[in-house]
């Protein structure tokens, strides 16, 4: 959520770089501003209101006191105005602070001046490109047929127990899959992140802290008889553990890393682009959460970026990273650099992570805050990245490390498979 003050004080900054969304935000900041003017003013109403209830309740006590009950007993009077005016304005103090969150809630995170204008993922910006394509045998397979013929990944069987998008794992696939959770976790926690066990579930609260709602209410499942959503993400758990909290400013930063299973409706999805692991209502992550200093937060996110460059160059896949353009950038992020790996079966860019500063746009909504060296009080800085997302990268292996006898294993995944090849 934005901060007030940053919209009084730059107001056309703000606009301006919400055109980088293709957002027209001028109709939404002048009714912030307006609303805004309408709390205060109203506020400052009820304190004087207040402030005069609370004197003239002093004074009858006085009167009384004096044996002046006629006059402390006109006094009285006032002071019952005074409540059902101060009542009234508390409701309307209410309502208006209710619909400017509510509009607050509409308005995106303002892009860093370094992400791009654009309307879609076709205008990201290739920023990096590592690793070798393979040349691949003739007559190379795709991930879902792979999966089949070596009988290590069954999507039919997911429709029949769950519904499309929810696969099983078999064998030496179910033991790829947890290989590559162990290994994203031991690089994580090597790399000084504290390893965390969440909840699988959140509440509504958390869900509004960290912007999943009310933009991706409709890609949330709901539990409605306990009011409870399915995590999309480690995100909204590992970055919630700090809602509502006032930190030493001495601990930042926080760095968190957490392995969950996860959970998307995808409405609408559908197409050859989502076959097989390209796009599931279930599936696993590995995720890094770091709540950091604002003025290191950008260090930070240069030290993610190259974490998972890291990784990929172990396992040896071809990958590229970009920068995502203002059309294509997430509602509550300010920077987000998107992880491709080359699927050279399907010949496409399959997304496998992204890296994002959120800046104070999540802590804003969480009231996470530090008091800085002079008692200042100020808004930290969140950021969290997929170190890894499971299901891509797991098509990446299986199509680039196909051959005619059978599937190798990355080198450095063979001391937590166990095996070397699929076969």
């Amino acid at each position: 959520m934005l901060q007030l003050q940053a919209i009084r004080e730059d107001k056309e900054q703000v606009i301006a770089a919400l055109a980088k969304r293709n957002i027209d935000a001028l109709p939404l900041l002048d009714k912030v501003l307006q609303l805004d003017e309408e709390r205060r003013a109203t506020q400052a109403r009820l304190d004087s209101t207040l402030a005069e209830s609370n004197k003239l309740s002093k004074e009858i006590g006085i009167l009384y006191k004096s044996g002046k009950a006629q006059e402390a007993n006109a006094l009285k009077e006032r002071t019952g105005n005074l409540k059902e005016e101060s009542k009234t304005l508390q409701e309307a103090l209410t309502a208006t602070a209710q619909e400017l969150q509510n509009i607050l809630y509409q308005i995106p995170n303002v892009p860093h001046f370094s992400v791009p204008a654009g309307s879609s993922e076709e205008d990201n910006e290739e920023i990096f490109k590592e690793g070798e394509v393979p040349d691949l045998v003739e007559n190379a397979l795709p991930h879902w047929e792979l999966a089949k013929k070596y009988d290590i990944i069954d999507f039919e069987l997911g429709v029949k127990i769950a519904g499309a998008g929810f696969p099983v794992y078999k064998g030496k696939g179910a033991k790829l899959q947890r290989a590559l959770i162990s290994y994203f976790l031991d690089k994580n926690t090597e790399a000084g992140y504290s390893e965390i066990q969440v909840p699988h579930l959140v509440n509504e609260s958390s869900g509004f802290g960290t912007g999943q709602l009310p933009d991706k209410e409709g890609q949330m499942y709901h539990i409605g008889a306990d009011d409870l959503y399915l995590i999309p993400t480690a995100e909204v758990p590992v970055t919630n553990i700090f809602r509502d909290e006032i930190v030493s400013e001495s601990d930042l930063p926080y760095r968190f890393t957490a392995y969950t299973p996860c959970f998307r409706r995808e409405a609408g999805s559908y197409g050859a682009h989502v076959r097989g692991l390209n796009r599931l209502h279930q599936f696993d992550k590995v995720e890094l959460v770091r709540v950091e200093h604002p003025d290191k937060s950008y260090e930070a996110l240069d030290g993610m970026v190259e974490h998972v460059k890291g990784i990929l160059r172990e396992l040896k896949l071809p990958y590229r990273i970009l920068r995502l353009c203002g059309g294509d950038l997430g509602f509550t992020s300010a920077l987000t650099y998107d992880f491709e790996v080359f699927s050279t079966a399907q010949d496409r860019w399959l997304e496998i992570s992204s890296v994002s500063n959120f800046e104070t746009f999540q802590s804003n909504r969480l009231k996470l805050r530090f008091r800085d060296e002079s008692g200042k009080m100020q808004l930290a800085h969140t950021l969290n990245g997929s170190s890894l997302a499971l299901p891509r990268v797991l098509a990446g292996i299986l199509e680039n490390y196909q051959t005619e006898n059978g599937i190798e294993i990355p080198e450095v995944l063979r001391p937590y498979t166990g095996f070397d090849r699929i076969d």
